[in-house]
C-alpha cells in the first residue's frame, strides 16, 4: 500500500523521483537517511518523520507544520544546535514501531502547500551542515523501491527512471504482452539487455548454444571464472542474470528451425538475432504467414590491410510493409570472406546493432517519433555513414 500510495499522489511521488528515501508507515511519512551534524561536529544520520494528512488515498495539505525527528539534535557545522527549528526533545512513540526524540518547528506564513514542501524543507535546514563537512552527505540517496506485495509489476523493483523523467506513461507503450529474441549471442545478448529494461511481460529467449568463454567477450556484463567453467548454456545463463531485474524471462533452450518455428505463432514481437543458416529464411517466411512483425539484425566484417571493416544491418518488417525483405536479408551464412561468419565478432560492433534495432522497435511502439519509418538501415562503420531505406 506504501508504494502505491505513494505512486498515485504527486507531492509523495516527486519526493521519491528526486532520491529521496520516504516510506509511508501507517499514518506517517517517514524520510530516512537523512545527514545531520551532531553535538560533536560529527555527521550522522536519522529520520524525518511528518503526520500525513489524507482525503481517502489522496493527499491533502499538511495539517500542521510540526515535525519530528529519530536521531540525536542536528547542529551547525560546529556542534551548535541549529535553534530555529527547535521545538521539542523528548522521547516519543507514535506507533508503528516509529520512535522519535525531537520535534522541529519552522511554519511559513501560510503554511506548507504539500508533505513535499514539508519535508523537503526541513532535510534542507538539517542537511545542509552535514553537506559543507562532507560534500558526499545528502538525502537524496535513490535507494531501491519493490514493488507493492501483489504488485503485477515485470520489475523486482520500481522503474524510477521513468517516472523520475516523467516519461511514466511513453514508457507503458511498450508493454506488450511478449517479445521473441531468436539467439542471443552477441547482438541478441545485447538486445536482451535493453529490452530487459523495458515494461514487455515476457521476453522469451531462443538459443541452444552454451555460454562460452569467447562469449563474455562480446556480450554485456562480466561472468565469473566459475561460471564459465560450469558452462550453461546461454539461455539459462542471461535467465539468472536478467531475472534479477524482469520478472518475465521465459528460457527456450534449443535451436528453431522448421519443426520448431510454430512456437512464435502468438509472440508480438519478435528480434532475429541469427549468425546465418537456412532456418532465417524459414523464419522469415512463418513470421509473415503469422502476421508478425519482426527485425533482423546481422553485420558483415572485413580485415583488410590489418584493420577492420563492414556494415551493420537492421532490416524492419512490419503488415504494413515487408514486401524488401527479400532483398535484404541474406537466408544463408554469408561466404568465407566474411569476417562475422567466421565468429570474429566485436562487442561495441553487436552493442550497436542491438541498440538500432531497439531504437527501431521504440519507434514502432510510439515511444520515440519515427518521421522516417524507414524498414531497412545500414551503418558502414568505415565511414560512420547512417543510411536509411525502404519507406512505406
Amino acid at each position: 500500500m506504501s508504494q502505491q500510495l505513494i505512486s498515485r499522489n504527486a507531492d509523495l511521488k516527486r519526493l521519491r523521483d528526486e532520491g529521496y528515501d520516504i516510506e509511508v508507515r501507517g499514518s506517517y511519512l517517514l524520510m530516512k537517511n537523512v545527514p545531520y551534524v551532531n553535538a560533536r561536529a560529527q555527521v550522522a544520520y536519522g529520520t524525518l518523520v511528518s503526520e500525513l494528512s489524507l482525503a481517502g488515498d489522496t493527499t491533502i495539505k499538511p495539517s500542521t507544520h510540526v515535525a519530528y525527528f529519530a536521531g540525536e539534535y542536528p547542529c551547525n557545522r560546529d556542534g551548535s544546535e541549529i535553534v530555529q527549528i527547535k521545538h521539542q526533545s523528548t522521547r516519543q512513540n507514535l506507533g508503528t514501531d516509529i520512535l522519535v526524540d525531537h520535534s522541529f518547528s519552522s511554519k511559513p506564513p501560510n503554511g506548507y502547500s504539500d508533505h513535499y514542501e514539508k519535508l523537503a524543507t526541513y532535510a534542507a535546514i538539517i542537511f545542509n551542515p552535514a553537506h559543507s563537512l562532507d560534500q558526499t552527505a545528502t538525502p537524496r540517496t535513490f535507494p531501491t523501491v519493490e514493488p507493492a506485495a501483489g504488485d503485477d509489476s515485470v520489475f523486482n523493483y520500481l522503474d524510477t527512471a521513468s517516472s523520475r523523467a516523467e516519461i511514466g506513461a511513453v514508457t507503458a507503450k511498450l508493454g506488450l504482452p511478449s517479445v521473441a529474441i531468436v539467439g542471443v549471442g552477441g547482438t541478441g545478448s545485447y538486445v536482451l539487455d535493453l529490452v530487459a529494461k523495458t515494461p514487455v511481460r515476457e521476453i522469451h529467449l531462443f538459443d541452444g548454444d552454451l555460454f562460452s568463454q569467447h562469449n563474455a567477450f562480446r556480450s554485456p556484463g562480466a561472468p565469473s571464472v566459475e561460471e564459465l567453467r560450469a558452462r550453461p548454456l546461454k539461455v539459462d545463463y542471461f535467465k539468472a542474470k536478467y531475472s534479477r531485474m524482469h520478472r518475465g524471462i521465459i528460457p527456450h533452450p534449443y535451436y528453431l528451425d522448421a519443426s520448431r518455428a510454430e512456437e512464435l505463432r502468438g509472440i508480438d514481437f519478435v528480434f532475429l538475432c541469427l549468425d546465418g543458416g537456412s532456418s532465417r529464411q524459414v523464419l522469415l517466411e512463418k513470421l509473415e504467414e503469422f502476421g508478425t512483425s519482426f527485425i533482423d539484425v546481422g553485420m558483415g566484417v572485413d580485415q583488410t590491410d590489418g584493420s577492420l571493416g563492414g556494415i551493420l544491418r537492421v532490416t524492419t518488417s512490419t503488415r504494413e510493409k515487408r514486401d524488401h525483405v527479400r532483398a535484404r536479408v541474406p537466408g544463408v551464412a554469408a561466404d568465407g570472406d566474411d569476417a562475422y561468419a567466421r565468429n570474429i565478432q566485436i562487442a561495441d560492433l553487436n552493442a550497436l546493432n542491438a541498440a538500432l534495432a531497439v531504437v527501431k522497435w521504440k519507434k514502432l511502439r510510439g515511444f520515440y517519433r519515427d518521421l522516417g519509418q524507414e524498414h531497412h538501415a545500414t551503418y558502414t562503420i568505415d565511414t560512420s555513414a547512417l543510411i536509411n531505406d525502404d519507406h512505406p
